[in-house]
């Protein structure tokens, strides 16, 4: 049996009292707990804080560009289906810089798990707003205040039928903990959202903010109810749910590539002399 001492990697260099360190630790738990072991994991992220965790963490990991975390996992997954893939991204690399990636692996519903670190602002490049920072809000680089309004990802991937869709809280690691592990074992494309604050640059959304108004959603909640499930990811402000909002079967992206359907990509015969035969075609 795997233990949190086998995923430890380098040392993290983020900033002291950032809820990234929450999220770190519950993957690992989260891991150590369904029996997981490294060899097993890739870890994918794109770039941003959120980007360093792959160096923190002792497995197979692919560090990549900005708003490219949901390629290189799906394509992962095509190459090799035995791998848990979580993809790690920040709320502008993957809401901004990657949201039309983010649409299209709804629409394919790869068996990958993704966890979006939301701090509701971008904590690497200095505090300019990201598509979940709350209108009004004045930044580094919006000295009147964020003119649009905030991007709800909740509602949107609900709207598209995503297979798995929840929240957690960095300050709740005991439950974002068990929300991790229902998106690494859930099959298909798993969306965990989770709220943290950046204690450098958003002076807003706090610890102490969250705790004021986050909640668990209840054993009565029925997260099969798609319509229930849009209207309680509406709810933000003075209440903020926590939890399990959808869930629901589809068919995986990989059972729809005929290529790789009864065998992935690294189980394949590969031959040298066929790829020869077939760059000569184009000579």
């Amino acid at each position: 049996m795997p233990t949190s001492e086998d995923y430890n990697g380098q040392v993290p260099a983020w900033c002291p009292g950032c809820g990234n360190f929450q999220i770190l630790s519950a993957i690992k738990q989260a891991l150590v707990e369904l029996g997981i072991e490294p060899w097993e994991v890739l870890v994918v992220s794109g770039i941003g804080q959120s980007g360093k965790l792959p160096h923190y963490i002792k497995c197979h990991t692919f560090n990549g560009l900005h708003g490219r975390t949901l390629p290189v996992a799906t394509a992962a997954k095509l190459a090799n289906h035995s791998l848990h893939i979580i993809a790690v991204a920040g709320d502008g690399d993957c809401y901004g810089e990657g949201g039309n990636h983010f649409l299209h692996a709804i629409r394919r519903n790869p068996n990958i798990s993704l966890f979006v670190h939301n701090n509701q602002i971008y904590g690497l490049t200095k505090g300019q707003a990201s598509p979940t920072t709350a209108e009004g809000t004045f930044t580094t680089i919006q000295p009147y205040g964020v003119l649009q309004e905030s991007m709800n990802p909740l509602a949107m991937a609900i709207s598209q039928n995503c297979s798995f869709v929840a929240r957690g809280f960095a300050g709740d690691q005991e439950h974002l903990k068990d929300l991790m592990k229902g998106a690494i074992k859930h099959r298909g494309f798993a969306l965990l959202d989770i709220l943290q604050p950046c204690v450098t640059f958003n002076k807003i959304n706090t610890f102490k903010w969250y705790r004021d108004r986050v909640y668990r959603l209840g054993d009565d909640y029925n997260p099969s109810d798609r319509m229930k499930a849009f209207e309680k990811s509406l709810e933000w402000g003075d209440k903020i749910p926590n939890g399990i909002f959808y869930k629901c079967e589809r068919k995986i992206f990989e059972e729809r590539v005929p290529a790789i359907r009864e065998k992935p990509l690294a189980r394949q015969k590969f031959s040298l002399e066929e790829v020869k035969h077939e760059i000569e075609k184009f000579y």
